[in-house]
């Protein structure tokens, strides 16, 4: 595998993704958790775009591992590992990606655990960190435009 050009409409498009997906969770009643819990479409709509959130932020970095660095990586604690030793992001914000991974990988095979009281408590406390993550994206690539085609 040899090092290639990231591909900016694959940047853009996860970008997108990571804000679209967290303006829909910002835009539930997470201010009023008895609201929140209330209607069980807000624990449906919390989980669903916090997962797609998380997938489209480890897809970006999978994207950015192999064709920046020609590094392949078979699992989301990887990807957020890989990224802390190329500095695509500090040591700091790739343990919290990580941790991220962790969760992730709960709400795929461990949903059936996951309570709408939880979800509300991480959407509500944690969504900042989805926020850091998606920045620190940006940083990296707006400090190394070398590594980016230049096709939209």
């Amino acid at each position: 595998m040899t090092p290639d050009k990231i591909i900016k409409r694959v940047v853009l498009d996860r970008l997108d993704w990571i804000d679209r997906m967290v303006n829909e969770i910002q835009s539930l009643p997470l201010h009023d958790r008895d609201a929140f819990l209330a209607d069980s479409r807000n624990v449906w709509a919390a989980e669903s775009c916090l997962r797609r959130a998380l997938e489209a932020l480890f897809d970006l970095g999978r994207h950015i591992l192999a064709k920046g660095f020609a590094t392949g990586v078979t699992t989301y604690k990887e990807i957020a590992e890989e990224l802390g030793i190329r500095q695509v992001m500090t040591k700091e914000t790739a343990v919290m990606l990580r941790i991220m991974a962790g969760y992730r990988n709960r709400m795929v095979h461990f949903y059936h655990e996951i309570t709408p009281e939880e979800l509300h408590e991480i959407c509500s406390t944690q969504l900042l960190d989805l926020i850091h993550i998606r920045q620190a994206y940006s940083k990296w690539l707006i400090a190394h435009p070398e590594y980016l085609d230049d096709l939209l």
